[in-house]
């Protein structure tokens, strides 16, 4: 199951209101010396997205990498465990509906060979349901702390690091690549069948591949994708799309494969911003990526895994982990779980006689969803009863 976690800038349809942190200072930050060495290293969340260490004046905390977040956003609970003054009152758009943000000032948040002196942070909730962990992250690392500079992401060696703009430390195919003027996010363009759409959000807080608008895909003309149905977890709640695998889509000069393609239903997230979708992390992490917005490029030198087919569920069931069970979310379109009459919200307490493990994110009995199409699994029921499920292809 792959998450969507997207904070975009305050309320398009109205002036920003005075708690925006685009009235709030700015700060000053800086790379060290050694930048070129200060590499970061990251984990992939269940929900695809990369994990990693930071310090909040003086205090250790873990945070999110997520270039789709016009200003970066503090965790109330970490705000309240370290007694900030929070500032409320405004409110943000983003996927799944609109929530409050707060903001406070910090003397010093810094990782790798970042350190910004001053400015704040926005401040909201940040639910662990939107990276499919146990626990919630405390800091969402937007545009505002990195955009100055060149992220080079080493998805392979689960690694990051901040470079000065300009530096080209691999080569790779050159795709554009910009900060949008009304969102204040990384964008960029795709080409899709019939369709050019602009702009892409390129955002790394973003677990799954490519995501469209309808009004895009309906655009794209491409016959004969086999589609079903997925969810995405935002900040503001779950949305439903359409899923499929398109053969062939062009990233500037780069011409990728077998790429999976979200559509937001008409009215969407998308729509909302006004922007054609968002490129996530589901996709860049098939290539060594180097996103340079002030040197107007990104980078994409393909990795092992590019243009190989996209893991795909056999089972319909797309479920999260409640301590020792899984929750059903959502039962896919076409799928064998719709048509054994699975439903969401059920809860499942062991899988082939196996009780559900606390690693289960990371224990190879996690692969029964996405296993060979003709097996049979036993899943058994928190409230008691066993059924079999046969694994399928289905999109």
């Amino acid at each position: 199951m792959f998450l969507a976690l997207l904070l975009a800038a305050a309320t398009a349809a109205a002036p920003l209101p005075p708690i925006s942190p685009a009235a709030q200072p700015r700060g000053s930050s800086a790379l060290a010396p050694d930048a070129e060495s200060r590499w970061v290293p990251f984990d992939l969340t269940p929900g695809n997205q990369l994990r990693f260490s930071v310090e909040i004046d003086g205090r250790a905390a873990t945070a999110i990498l997520d270039t789709g977040v016009s200003y970066s956003v503090l965790s109330r609970r970490f705000a309240e465990r370290a007694a900030l003054k929070v500032t409320s009152g405004g409110s943000a758009t983003a996927i799944g509906g609109i929530v409050s943000i707060g903001w406070t000032a910090t003397r010093k948040v810094s990782f790798g060979s970042l350190t910004r002196q001053g400015g704040g942070l926005a401040v909201a909730t940040l639910p662990a349901l939107a990276t499919g962990s146990a626990e919630p992250v405390d800091l969402l690392v937007g545009r505002d702390l990195i955009e100055k500079f060149a992220l080079d992401l080493d998805y392979a060696g689960r690694r990051f690091r901040l470079l000065p703009s300009g530096r080209m430390p691999f080569r790779g195919f050159t795709a554009p690549l910009t900060i949008s003027r009304d969102r204040l996010v990384y964008v960029s363009a795709l080409s899709l069948g019939a369709a050019h759409l602009q702009p892409m959000i390129v955002d790394t807080g973003d677990g799954s591949s490519v995501t469209v608008t309808d009004a895009g895909w309906t655009a794209a003309k491409i016959a004969g994708v086999r589609t079903t149905t997925t969810i995405s977890f935002g900040l503001g709640g779950t949305v439903t799309s359409t899923i499929g695998i398109v053969p062939t889509l062009r990233l500037g000069e780069l011409t990728a494969r077998n790429v999976e393609v979200r559509v937001e239903p008409a009215g969407g997230f998308s729509e909302t911003i006004q922007s054609a979708g968002r490129i996530g992390s589901g996709f860049l992490q098939n290539y060594r990526v180097l996103l340079d917005p002030a040197a107007r490029r990104m980078i994409l030198a393909p990795g092992a895994t590019a243009d190989r087919p996209p893991l795909r569920s056999t089972s319909g069931l797309l479920v999260g982990i409640d301590r020792d069970r899984l929750r059903v979310l959502h039962v896919m379109r076409g799928g064998p779980a719709e048509r054994d009459g699975w439903s969401a919200g059920e809860t499942i307490c062991a899988i082939d006689g196996q009780p559900i493990p606390r690693d289960y994110a990371t224990n190879p009995l996690a692969t029964w969803s996405a296993g060979t199409p003709g097996r049979m699994v036993r899943l058994r029921l928190c409230d008691g009863p066993e059924r079999q499920l046969t694994l399928q292809h289905f999109y």
